[in-house]
């Protein structure tokens, strides 16, 4: 069902190794051919997810090599919310070609606050109601990248999530109340509301409050969790999986590879393919476009994953109108 729709040292990884690198050095690097691009990285996930894999693959691809031509900061990865706005300072002195954001509108505010002039690459939910945008065709600012389009696919999950169980009557959300504003609940709300289902609103902003947060939907007698996009499920992915199979109780996901990693069922477009597109975008940059003026992309393809081993281990029946739809059954 594929649908198009003071000084200091910064530390940098070349070639897999840690390289200090000083801002001294770094100013003297040439501009023209064989010059080493400099890429700075705000990510709240870790290195060794497969998405950054894609990323730096799809960059060599373009002819930007790690360890050949290409630095990256190696301890811009797994950080906490924190740590952001130090890390984008850093980022900021060591004056860096380009800041790559993975962690959400978090990590982008980080960026814009700690500088008004390095080019930011970066996805988002919402670019332009989040701000950190213009406009999708006119970003403005030094800020461009890929806007998933999470207000929509949150409501068509909770669509989803209630074929997947025609009967139920009352329904929970996880929501990073940082991300998904009161508006978007609330038209949420409404909508679950006109099919006749009460939906129960669970806010998360931490980690540690993921698993209470799911035990409390659950006390509620909330039949199903839709887990609304926001980098902090996504990186704590399996804590939920693990909590809801636990739990029994049946939950819908941002990204096809949460279900393939034993989510029960998930919507929308595939996480490594929205690294490779912002890759693109970082290419562009690299060559000397300015971000402000590439229009934000969107994503193109979403993909509905239906795992059937974690259905069965839930005790739940998937309805064959829903299983001919999928894009892949596991």
């Amino acid at each position: 069902m594929a649908i198009h729709i003071g000084r200091r040292e910064f530390v940098f990884t070349l070639g897999g190794a840690a390289v200090a690198w000083p801002l001294a050095v770094h100013a003297q690097q040439p501009q023209e051919a064989g010059r080493i691009y400099h890429l700075g990285v705000l990510s709240l996930a870790p290195r060794e997810v497969p998405q950054f894999a894609a990323l730096f693959d799809e960059l060599r691809r373009l002819g930007f090599i790690e360890g050949r031509n290409l630095l990256i900061n190696a301890d811009g990865f797994g950080l906490h919310q924190d740590q952001l706005a130090d890390k984008a300072a850093e980022l900021a002195k060591a004056a860096v070609d380009a800041i790559y954001i993975s962690g959400g509108g978090v990590s982008i505010r980080a960026a814009q606050q700690a500088t008004a002039t390095i080019p930011i690459i970066g996805l988002a939910d919402d670019m332009v109601a989040e701000g950190w945008v213009r406009s999708l065709a006119h970003p403005g600012g030094q800020t461009t990248g890929i806007s998933i389009l999470a207000p929509e696919l949150d409501g068509k999950r909770q669509e989803l999530l209630m074929e997947l169980l025609p009967h139920a009557r009352r329904m929970a959300v996880l929501a990073d109340t940082r991300i998904t504003t009161p508006q978007q609940l609330q038209k949420l709300e409404s909508a679950v509301r006109a099919h006749g289902v009460e939906l129960s609103i669970h806010r998360v902003e931490r980690p540690e409050e993921i698993v209470p947060a799911i035990d409390a939907a659950h006390a509620s007698g909330s039949a199903a969790v839709n887990v609304l996009a926001a980098s902090l499920f996504s990186n704590n992915r399996q804590i939920i999986i693990k909590r809801t199979a636990e739990l029994l109780l049946p939950a819908i996901y941002q990204w096809p590879e949460m279900a393939e990693q034993g989510g029960l069922i998930a919507y929308g477009p595939r996480l490594n393919e929205l690294y490779r597109q912002s890759a693109r975008l970082v290419a562009k940059v690299l060559q000397g476009a300015k971000a402000g003026d590439l229009p934000v992309e969107q994503p193109t393809t979403f993909e509905l994953v239906i795992n059937l081993e974690t259905a069965k281990a839930i005790n739940l029946v998937v309805p064959m109108t829903l299983l001919s739809r999928a894009d892949k059954v596991i």
